[in-house]
């Protein structure tokens, strides 16, 4: 098991570092990588999840107990800093950052290791579980965002945020597809499995570009808690609630994977545009990038076996 993980994951961070190196040593231009994580995120990330869905066979994918095991941990990893701040007592833009640095996920990484450990499976599983994360943490980070937040949004911004997130719309898309039986041409279908495959490279590059180490000189604190929040608390009672609920298996594995990783990127654009700290986004997203090439394996060696997910 822990060859396969290794061999996965090996990729990923080879990849990450590669995007890092062409970025610090100038090979392609400032200008490109914004519009390359654009590309990623807006056309690419979702195009993948859609074919990914229209493929995919639902009909014995355990949806209830993956939920169970996504939206628990999150809920709980984001009451668990609240309650903590009467001890740590970080200010409101500080606090913001590290609660999305403790319940956000790096969709890039997850797509691309699911589809390594399991193949197709792995990115249809991967997909169920961005359609149900990627709501439940933009609800909490943006009602952390309305209390902490130096820039509250409104309720209406809210809803339109949720409602026009590509990824989330890439998976209805798939979803619809499937449920209504429509047969794409083989040219469209070609069209969407050559693009979404594109995304995890381009997702993976843009990610090693946007690690900022400067950042963590604002101080390691903030940056140790929400750390130890994605990496030791979130994975815990994702396993806990995987056994109480009876989720095994390769679902429960995925559900695992997802719940281990880094913080995204996506983090520092929320931080800046909502009122966070983002400098200390920036910090927490290059510490958790590089610290999970190490935890990552470790929790899923460790994890997995005792959740009935073993590979």
């Amino acid at each position: 098991m822990l060859a396969l993980i290794f061999s996965a994951l090996l990729p990923i961070a080879l990849i990450i570092a590669l995007g890092h190196l062409l970025k610090r040593f100038g090979f392609l231009s400032e200008p490109f990588w914004p519009q390359a994580e654009r590309l990623a995120y807006f056309v690419l990330l979702p195009l993948l999840f859609a074919h990914g869905l229209y493929r995919a066979d639902l009909s014995g994918v355990p949806i209830a107990l993956i939920a169970a095991g996504l939206v628990g941990p999150a809920v709980v990893g984001t009451l668990a800093l609240l309650a903590a701040n009467r001890f740590t007592r970080f200010d409101g833009p500080v606090l913001t950052s590290v609660i999305q640095g403790g319940i956000r996920f790096n969709n890039y990484v997850g797509v691309t290791a699911a589809v390594g450990l399991l193949g197709v499976s792995g990115a249809a599983l991967a997909a169920v579980a961005n359609a149900i994360l990627v709501p439940t943490v933009n609800i909490l980070c943006a009602l952390v965002f309305a209390r902490f937040g130096t820039r509250q949004p409104t309720a209406l911004g809210v809803v339109k945020s949720i409602a026009l997130n590509p990824l989330i719309l890439g998976c209805l898309a798939g979803v619809l597809l499937r449920l209504t039986g429509i047969a794409l041409p083989a040219g469209i279908e070609g069209f969407m499995q050559a693009m979404g495959q594109a995304a995890l490279p381009v997702g993976l590059l843009c990610v090693g570009a946007a690690l900022n180490w400067e950042a963590l000189g604002r101080g390691l604190k903030p940056v140790l808690v929400a750390t130890a929040t994605r990496f030791i608390l979130v994975p815990a009672v994702t396993a806990a609630i995987c056994l109480a609920v009876g989720l095994t298996g390769p679902a429960a594995l995925v559900v695992l994977l997802i719940q281990c990783l880094p913080t995204a990127s996506s983090a520092y654009v929320m931080a800046r545009q909502l009122g966070g700290d983002a400098p200390l986004m920036a910090g927490i997203i290059a510490f958790q990038t590089v610290a999970g090439v190490v935890t990552v394996p470790i929790t899923l060696v460790l994890i997995a076996p005792l959740v009935g997910a073993g590979i």
